[in-house]
């Protein structure tokens, strides 16, 4: 599908720019996270929309291909706002735009980015484009959602591992792909997850990462068997086809699937003894996959029977770790079993060193056990200043049917206070382009030029240098 960014907005946007105040030369809008489900977000992903799509020059035919397309549509379309941004703006869009650094944390009711106009001409042009700018929705929620699994799993690793910051990056796998809606989703929230963690199978996050983020391999993973390598072998000779998987990879982990038929007999036969001197031998741990059932009862399972087969070692906390082989629960994985599954590990005695999680439907695309929509966090964007015949006009909604859509008013900015509060501040009082001498927002885009790039190293390193929030659950 080729890329028109004229035809990136919804169908009433084309008929605004007659609906707004007769010399209107203005306009400032800003995106924030109304409420929702943690009380803060991980912002990231704008600088992706930035570059694939706000800095490519519109062309004629672009405004010709629009014309025609709205006028088959029903929709009544004046062009000329778009060929004077051909013409005379060599195709650069009019815009302004300020946004917190990605990978910062920041507690919701706050502005994120702001958008502002530049030509006195194309004050609609804010507006017009809401439905993609805003779309930074989705990968901060991926983001939000991924980094708060991260906590989670860092809680367990400091009561029960020797090593939290070596462990933590690879304990929460992107298996994602296949469940996504499209390319470019898997790309946008893969690449979202990693900025937490390193562990995926989502090739697609890795292409956006080493294009839009500058980082040669965002991700990494290791050889796996999946179903149809073992059962393709028939049932009689699974033993045969772990045997074979195993011995093909010998100078790398490698995950070993165990559900394809009796689980209990391929892990306490197979794996425990039929294979034992293979997987003793080797220099990389083999990883035991439960996959289906309980994924409580299955992974408890799994550890007692690897610390009967291969033995342990008790670490400086006193929990113990396995000799030679790892587990890797990718099933039913999600907020509450993540809790759930490493408390009970944690509470039979053994480090959290001993298993990663991997995650697909709930971490890229939502289900019945998480929320991966617009409304998750209540991301909105909103119009909260114009200028009409050189006045600046507060703009702002307050509906009396749902307080909870109370918009902000005025020229916006976002501050760190003396006690250490975040708070989006009112700066109408300031000149266009001029900003608070605190400002936590820097200008990332002008006029279809980008000002400002983070590298995908420093949006994990943003991580730590803002808002931190508490991880809260009760036992």
């Amino acid at each position: 599908m080729s890329r028109n960014l004229v035809l990136d907005c919804d169908s009433y946007k084309v008929t605004h720019p007659k609906q707004y105040p007769e010399g209107m030369t203005y306009m400032h809008s800003y995106i924030e996270s109304r409420g929702g489900l943690y009380g803060y977000t991980k912002f990231f992903g704008l600088q992706y929309y930035l570059k694939k799509y706000l800095s490519k020059k519109v062309t004629k035919e672009m405004v010709d291909e629009a014309e025609e397309i709205f006028k088959l549509h029903g929709v009544p379309f004046d062009r000329s706002g778009w060929d004077y941004i051909v013409n005379e703006l060599d195709g650069h869009l009019p815009l302004r735009i300020r946004a917190v650094p990605e990978g910062a944390i920041i507690p919701n009711h706050n502005v994120l980015v702001t958008i502002e106009s530049t030509c006195e001409k194309t004050p609609w042009l804010v507006s017009w484009l809401e439905p993609l700018i805003l779309k930074v929705w989705y990968p901060t929620t991926v983001a939000t959602y991924s980094f708060k699994t991260k906590q989670i799993i860092r809680h367990f690793l400091d009561i029960t591992s020797d090593n939290t910051e070596s462990e933590l990056p690879f304990k929460f796998h992107d298996f994602g792909y296949r469940g996504a809606s499209s390319e470019e989703t898997a790309a946008i929230g893969g690449l979202a997850h990693l900025t937490n963690f390193k562990g995926t199978d989502n090739i697609n996050s890795l292409e956006l990462g080493r294009r839009y983020y500058s980082c040669p391999m965002p991700g990494f993973s290791i050889p796996a068997a999946e179903h149809s390598t073992v059962t393709s072998w028939g049932r009689d000779k699974e033993k045969d086809a772990m045997k074979h998987i195993i011995e093909a990879f010998p100078n790398n982990p490698v995950s070993v699937v165990c559900d394809s038929y009796n689980f209990f007999s391929a892990v306490e036969n197979i794996i425990c003894k039929d294979l034992k001197d293979i997987i003793e031998k080797r220099t990389f741990p083999v990883i035991v996959r439960p996959d289906s059932g309980d994924a409580i009862a299955n992974v408890l399972f799994v550890l007692e029977k690897l610390d009967d087969a291969y033995g342990s070692v008790v670490n400086s906390k006193g929990y113990k770790v396995l000799n030679h082989t790892r587990i890797i629960q990718g099933d039913n994985v999600h907020e509450d079993t993540t809790w759930d599954i490493l408390k009970s590990v944690c509470d039979s005695g053994y480090a959290i060193d001993n298993i990663a999680l991997g995650c697909g439907g709930s971490l890229l695309q939502g289900n019945e056990h998480s929320s991966m929509n617009r409304d998750t966090h209540k991301f909105a964007m909103k119009c909260s200043c114009v200028k009409v015949k050189d006045k600046y006009i507060d703009v702002y909604k307050n509906p009396i049917t749902d307080r909870g859509k109370i918009s902000k008013k005025g020229r916006l900015d976002l501050i760190k206070n003396n006690d250490g509060k975040y708070i989006s501040v009112n700066i109408s009082n300031l000149p266009e382009n001029t900003y608070h001498e605190s400002s936590l927002m820097e200008t990332v885009f002008e006029n279809g030029k980008i000002l400002k790039e983070y590298t995908l190293d420093e949006v994990r390193e943003n991580e730590e240098k803002y808002y931190i929030p508490e991880l809260k659950r009760i036992f």
